[in-house]
């Protein structure tokens, strides 16, 4: 499975001033209520292209990809088609977890039957995690970048805590203090037989 590019930079990455320091705009991120830091900030300096990219971890199909070899009862839930698994082992949200699809594909290449379930399975995993006590709201993202395999991040705001709104979670998750152990392994539990009501099997029991 591959995606496109190209081997050369095209107009746009001509333009930008590669090597360099960015300014920080006046009106960044920075300023946001949310933005979790403070203090005096600096722009990485912009790097060069890398073209063609490096490719993702199992690119070339099942066999280097993780998520394939992973064995289902490692997820917290799964059906025929689908899988919900934790993202790592510790955490400071929560939950968080993941939805993917059992077979190895990518956006661009999923089937149309499986198109027509992301949606309901989106919802199912987000009605899951607001089973949970204390949570407000469900971020979901997609980013694409160091898997092949297509995934789905599910990150559980708590309710009250306002700083933690909007497109900064995922850098919050990394620095609230961590959940206790048996707290996020019933928390697991809990997601878990919520998906497993609609069908499939709850391995985090």
């Amino acid at each position: 499975m591959t995606t496109s590019s190209t081997d050369s930079p095209g107009a746009y990455l001509r333009r930008l001033p590669a090597g360099t320091r960015l300014p920080l705009p006046a009106d960044a991120v920075t300023g946001w209520p949310t933005f979790p830091f403070e203090g005096e900030l600096r722009v990485k300096p912009l790097q060069e292209p890398v073209l063609p990219e490096p490719p993702r971890k199992g690119e070339d199909g099942p066999a280097d990809c993780p998520v394939c070899q992973a064995p289902v009862t490692d997820a917290l839930w799964a059906d025929e088609h689908w899988r919900v698994d934790p993202i790592g082992t510790q955490g400071g949200l929560p939950a968080a977890v993941m939805l993917q699809p059992r077979a190895h594909h990518d956006l661009p290449d999923l089937p149309a039957e499986r198109c027509a379930e992301l949606g309901p399975m989106i919802q199912r995993v987000q009605a899951a995690l607001h089973t949970l006590d204390g949570v407000a709201r469900v971020h979901l993202n997609r980013w694409g970048d160091g898997a092949a395999h297509l995934h789905f991040w599910f990150l559980a705001r708590p309710a009250g805590l306002l700083q933690l709104r909007g497109t900064f979670l995922p850098l919050w998750e990394e620095l609230l203090p961590r959940v206790p152990a048996e707290e996020r392994q019933a928390a697991h539990r809990r997601i878990a037989e919520a998906l497993a009501a609609g069908g499939g099997t709850a391995y985090a029991s």
